[in-house]
């Protein structure tokens, strides 16, 4: 976990360019991607088959960038970009198809297209794999098994299996069974409404990365604090509370729709949260200390997704075409929620981190091979 987070303090000279220069041309140039590829899809086929696929490749994407450090197999790891990059997509890919097809025949009970009960699924399966492989770095996977690759298999196997019992505990679509899109079947019955336990889930999950932006300020002032599984267990906590409050704030004080409180609020500040430390490399404010650091960070975070997440809104009508806002279809804020995480958030992960920003950022990228390949 902390040598992810000292990956974000590289504020080279690479190629001419600098951050922030670098990490905003580098995020222009993967939204106008991202844009594009939404564009060759309607609405139906974007919220259905393109966002399920993608998003079940994110886990793996996940475990990749965090847990191995984007530095294994070791094959990978000796390969030189573009190569690497390369590589490391099409593993993602290919263990994001395998997932799709074991979820969409099991969970999904071969439902097409994807039924909302299976893409949301596939959601919190996105948040499981972050809590373990972030809040947790990994532990105890990472400590019991000493392969690298087998530990990060393992986990994600645990990952999915917790998610299947949170989503059958906490999940319930009894408010669609008046809807085409329902299948009674796919209905796990839990304690809550579902849009409410995914606006919740994905609540909790936007507290992982405001600490990120805090470099883990205040836990890092206690070395006992930094340890695992403390660590994972008081992150946890404060998580839910702060996450937990700020929902119950948004939809049961001020009277939000929790799916518009979720496209809004966390997932916005989610998104910007990649942009200030995966692409910018957390470099706009390294001069300062922490908490004034943290608190900017947050600031630029939450201004940053703010901003791109109306930039996606007034370009909705553009790439995909007309959409209705609010219940019961939730079209315009499905539509954002998915191509803001579920495209282009894995788009700027993958370049980020698989590719390290080559060819913007080539003499880092042939750096980090030959680091790799001396260990």
């Amino acid at each position: 976990m902390i040598g992810w987070l000292a990956d974000f303090e590289r504020g080279v000279i690479l190629s001419g360019i600098k951050q922030p220069a670098l990490g905003i041309l580098a995020s222009v140039l993967i939204m106008a991607i991202a844009l594009g590829f939404i564009s060759l899809f309607d609405y139906p086929r974007l919220s259905g088959w393109v966002a399920y696929l993608l998003m079940c490749a994110i886990p793996m994407e996940v475990m990749v960038s965090v847990t191995w450090g984007s530095a294994q197999p070791g094959f990978v790891a000796r390969s030189s970009q573009p190569v690497r990059g390369v590589l490391l997509v099409l593993i993602c890919v290919a263990v994001g198809a395998v997932v799709a097809a074991a979820e969409f025949y099991t969970v999904g009970a071969s439902v097409n297209p994807p039924a909302p009960m299976l893409v949301m699924w596939t959601i919190v399966a996105v948040a499981m794999t972050f809590w373990a492989a972030i809040l947790f770095g990994g532990w105890p996977f990472t400590s019991l098994i000493k392969n690298p690759v087998g530990a990060g298999f393992a986990m994600l196997v645990v990952c999915y299996a917790l998610n299947y019992l949170m989503f059958r505990l906490f999940f319930n679509y009894e408010f669609m069974k008046d809807a085409p899109v329902y299948v009674p079947s796919l209905d796990p019955h839990g304690m809550f409404n579902a849009w409410s336990a995914v606006s919740f889930y994905v609540s909790v999950l936007a507290v992982l990365f405001l600490m990120i932006n805090f470099d883990l300020w205040p836990f890092t002032t206690s070395a006992s604090l930094m340890k695992q599984p403390t660590l994972g267990i008081v992150w946890s906590i404060l998580s839910l509370v702060i996450g937990g409050g700020a929902f119950y704030i948004g939809v049961n004080m001020l009277g939000m729709d929790p799916v518009a409180f979720m496209v809004k609020v966390p997932i916005p500040f989610i998104f910007g949260t990649i942009i200030v430390l995966n692409m910018l490399h957390n470099s706009t404010f390294s001069k300062l200390t922490q908490p004034v650091k943290g608190v900017l960070n947050f600031i630029a975070s939450a201004v940053i997704g703010l901003v791109l997440a109306l930039l996606y809104s007034a370009l909705a009508p553009v790439v995909t075409g007309t959409l209705k806002e609010g219940p019961p279809a939730y079209e315009h804020e499905i539509w954002l929620a998915s191509a803001l995480l579920a495209v282009t958030f894995p788009f700027l992960v993958a370049y980020a981190e698989f590719f390290k920003m080559w060819p913007l950022q080539r003499a880092a990228a042939e750096q980090a091979v030959g680091t790799a390949g001396g260990r």
